[in-house]
């Protein structure tokens, strides 16, 4: 072995022991006639103290050393005098008598510190680097840790993992998939999985009962910040369960995690909202529940005849901002520009200040009578001291989500997203359908198979957009964090599903008939949902994007800066797949 002990190990109680240690330079200080460098591995950082007086050949060696050079050191663990309590072994030092220099290292790009001087892009390069720091090394134990929790909590509910193909037929309904071509398949094409949806639905069949998979997923979409092109889910199905089965076992595996992890106790059922009430009054399918400025209708209360911008509108909301009335002029229209960005895409805003007297001044004064500025103050239920804003528009839906934009900017500001506070919440009963402009027709809000709601089947003839599924999301502070539903386990009930969204029995049969056929030999009642773990853990350490949890992530353009790919392949691979290049400029 290069060592006795890691880096991080060693304490108070191990003074006076001979050991050896094996690291990465993290810093050199010459300091007299003493030097002073901190070797570090996975484990921690230990500082090694050379002495000119006791050994000058090695002081002069260790004052050679560069940052990142990997080295062995033998020694002696002392008391340091000055002593680091931000350092677990802050108490101690070693008094190095031999050194061994394993390899040495050019000059790194950046500093590997928790506060690095290197930007993203330099960062995703050189990511093998970037690991070497501690709080990314952290976010990568924390998802080593969760994935054990996992595996443990639901195989002590009976659930078994069962690993299913990467090489799977096209499922085009949904995001775009990534294709493989068959080299012994001339012309032929595998796709990469989007989920395993279908798979474990046979498990489900096969009589499996209870399955997990933390599985790796691809889906060719464009990027965000919870979006990478490949991703992991940690997926789950069960046989012979209703909704509240579901719910009930995955709110219990996430109160687990919260209390193992974070140390955080989840009391109580999470909250459950259905989709609709959840659009109405925050404008989203995953409201972030931190903090109150719910919507407040206002169209009878400002559509009144007396401002073109709001009588001519199909939708007028607003929130409330407490405690913001003394924001300047320069501030509103700050907010004001913010909300008209193309991101957002709002026309302008509206604002109205509630006065210590509770009188309102507002920027709409000229158009209402100071009569009708308190009904507003009192439908938006706001106090002296707070800040109405409000939006208006021609679509409700998109004005709902700008407004949705708006609240969670001024929670921001405001500072009620906390991140060491989580709120969660079921979403429940999805549309079943939602309408596609690009492919003018109906299409799957989640999947093909997913179960409608047992009241609303009969509307699938005459009113299939009115109809919910038996589905089903969980979202912690506002961020989708899992989803799934009841499945269709009925053949003519699924065909009748096809035929809804487009599919002519021949194409069904051509793209799903393995699923189909499977469930003529008694395919038992089923659902499930999955989590996306790069979400989770995001959440649990407090992150601002999934990339600093994945070992080796793409950008936001889906390349891997690193490996510099995707990339092309030469003539004789394109000749051997039957491929021919023809870039459309």
């Amino acid at each position: 072995m290069y060592r006795s002990h890691t880096c991080g190990e060693l304490r108070i109680s191990d003074t006076e022991k001979t050991v050896t240690l094996a690291g990465w330079v993290q810093r050199v200080r010459k300091m007299g006639g003493m030097t002073f460098v901190d070797i570090r591995d996975r484990y921690g950082i230990t500082q090694l103290v050379f002495n000119e007086e006791a050994n000058a050949a090695l002081n002069e060696e260790a004052n050679r050393l560069g940052r990142e050079w990997v080295i062995q050191v033998t020694g002696t663990v002392n008391e340091r005098y000055s002593k680091n309590q931000n350092m677990p072994t802050g108490d101690i030092e070693i008094i190095v008598s031999e050194m061994n220099v394993l390899n040495a290292s050019d000059t790194p790009p950046f500093t590997i510190e928790d506060n690095s001087d290197g930007g993203d892009d330099l960062r995703m390069k050189y990511r093998y680097l970037d690991l070497r720091r501690a709080c990314v090394r952290k976010n990568l134990e924390l998802r080593h840790k969760m994935c054990i929790e996992v595996r443990n909590y639901l195989s002590n509910l009976g659930f078994l993992e069962v690993e299913t193909p990467m090489l799977i037929g096209s499922t085009p309904e949904g995001a775009r998939d990534f294709v493989v071509p068959s080299r012994m398949n001339k012309g032929q094409f595998y796709a990469l999985p989007q989920s395993p949806q279908t798979l474990k639905q046979l498990l489900m069949v096969a009589g499996f009962d209870r399955y997990f998979q933390i599985v790796k997923c691809f889906r060719d979409e464009d990027l965000r910040a919870d979006r990478q092109p490949e991703f992991t889910q940690i997926d789950c199905e069960m046989s012979f369960v209703t909704q509240e089965d579901i719910i009930q076992t995955f709110e219990g595996m996430a109160k687990h995690l919260f209390k193992t992890l974070r140390g955080v106790e989840l009391e109580g059922p999470f909250l459950r909202m259905p989709w609709a009430e959840a659009m109405r009054r925050f404008g989203s399918d995953k409201p972030d529940m931190r903090f109150g400025m719910e919507f407040v209708e206002l169209m009878d209360t400002l559509k009144l005849g007396t401002f073109p911008v709001f009588d001519d509108a199909a939708y007028i909301g607003g929130i409330v901002a407490p405690g913001c009335a003394a924001y300047t002029r320069k501030q509103m229209d700050q907010l004001t520009e913010w909300v008209k960005r193309p991101q957002i895409g709002a026309k302008g805003l509206v604002y109205a200040r509630v006065q210590e007297d509770g009188s309102v001044k507002s920027s709409v004064d000229k158009f209402y009578t100071p009569e009708q500025l308190i009904a507003l103050k009192e439908k938006m239920q706001a106090n002296p001291g707070d800040l109405m804003l409000i939006l208006c528009g021609s679509d409700a839906m998109k004005t709902r989500k700008q407004l949705c934009e708006l609240r969670l900017e001024m929670g921001q500001r405001l500072g009620l997203r906390d991140k060491n506070k989580f709120a969660l919440l079921w979403v429940t009963e999805f549309p079943m359908f939602e309408w596609s402009d690009e492919e003018q027709r109906l299409m799957a809000m989640h999947h093909p198979f997913t179960h409608p709601m047992d009241e609303d089947i009969p509307m699938l003839d005459t009113k299939p957009e009115d109809v919910r599924a038996d589905a089903y999301d969980m979202v912690c502070n506002g961020i989708e964090v899992g989803g799934g539903s009841i499945r269709i386990h009925d053949p003519k009930l699924q065909a009748k599903m096809f035929e809804i969204l487009g599919f002519t029995p021949e194409k069904a049969q051509e793209q799903f008939g393995f699923l189909m056929n499977a469930f003529k030999f008694g395919a038992p009642p089923h659902g499930g949902l999955a989590y996306g773990l790069d979400r989770w853990v995001s959440i649990f350490a407090g992150l601002d994007s999934i990339r600093d949890c994945i070992a080796f992530p793409k950008n936001n353009s889906g390349r891997d800066v690193m490996l510099d790919a995707p990339s092309a392949i030469d003539d004789k691979q394109l000749d051997e797949l039957c491929l021919k290049i023809d870039i459309k400029e």
